[in-house]
């Protein structure tokens, strides 16, 4: 076939790999704008931009894609069989979803309709769920709502984070793509209607997701979400009035009795009250503007006085 491929971060790579690999032919690339990074603000390259150039694929970066008539021209003019989007980060107008003969195909990291939205690797992870998977989809003008094409699943496991879910999803993703471009160009593949009753939402992670909130949260719960919101926004709280940052927790059960958000270095390990009367270990916290300690040696450096609380 003769694509546009639609993509940005790493997650994105391997998709594009594959199609190539396949012997589809890549007329042109769009990918976000390069943009400022790390602590010296330089200009950062998308992995998907890196591995177009270095195959000779020429590669466009709009700023804007609804009004931008110079792109419409250009895609017009390749008449693409198929636009692939894969972590593009940018929502696809309705001109450029009624352009090819078989549509905008999505790789989307979840079970669809499970985890629609701009985070569902995270959000699967967050809230505990034992699979989660990639699915291919025929994009519409709804959030992750068209067609469903392919799916494949994977075992999320329990002390999987959602950093470690990207290669596999991603690899899963590439083979999908291949596969479901086959099956659309010898009719083997029957697109289905999701059932939008089961849909679950995976919007975009703030800062406030990652708030411990002891007693909204089991120890389960809470570490779940620190499992899912890796490595932003990751999980905090405030100590003495101060940003507090977790690194390392874990659920764990205890002869102790502490209320939520109370903490205690009684037994020689860090352990803080969660909801419904269980219990966390601090294994690795980050005071504001200090160093990443242990639990029990920041118990000891800070002194840590019987009911003090995380809020």
């Amino acid at each position: 076939m003769r694509l546009v491929f639609c993509g940005t971060p790493e997650f994105a790579v391997p998709s594009l790999q594959a199609v190539v690999a396949a012997g589809h032919e890549v007329a042109l690339v769009l990918t976000q704008p390069d943009r400022p990074a790390g602590r010296k603000m330089e200009l950062q390259v998308p992995p998907v931009k890196a591995l177009a150039l270095s195959l000779g694929i020429p590669v466009e970066q709009p700023l804007k894609l609804k009004t931008n008539s110079e792109l419409r021209a250009q895609l017009e003019a390749i008449q693409p069989d198929a636009i692939i989007v894969v972590a593009y980060g940018r929502i696809i107008p309705d001109w450029m979803l009624a352009l090819p003969r078989f549509g905008n195909l999505n790789v989307h990291g979840s079970l669809l309709p499970k985890y629609r939205g701009a985070a569902p690797i995270q959000w699967a992870v967050a809230n505990g769920e034992t699979e989660t998977g990639v699915t291919t989809m025929r994009l519409d003008a709804g959030l992750d709502t068209g067609e469903m094409l392919l799916s494949r699943s994977l075992a999320i496991g329990s002390d999987a984070t959602s950093p470690q879910l990207y290669p596999p999803l991603a690899a899963i993703g590439a083979e999908l793509l291949v596969e479901t471009l086959a099956g659309l160009a010898d009719g083997s593949i029957t697109p289905q209607v999701q059932d939008h009753s089961q849909s679950t939402l995976a919007p975009i992670l703030t800062r406030d997701d990652g708030r411990l909130q002891p007693t909204k949260f089991t120890a389960q719960q809470a570490y779940n979400r620190w499992r899912g919101f890796q490595p932003w926004p990751g999980c905090w709280a405030e100590f003495r009035g101060k940003r507090f940052l977790l690194h390392a927790i874990h659920p764990v059960t205890s002869q102790v009795a502490l209320a939520p958000g109370e903490l205690d270095a009684s037994t020689g390990i860090l352990l803080l009250g969660m909801a419904e009367g269980t219990l966390l270990r601090l294994d690795e916290v980050q005071p504001e503007a200090k160093p990443r300690i242990g639990g029990a040696q920041f118990a000891r450096d800070y002194q840590l006085k019987a009911g003090e609380r995380l809020e």
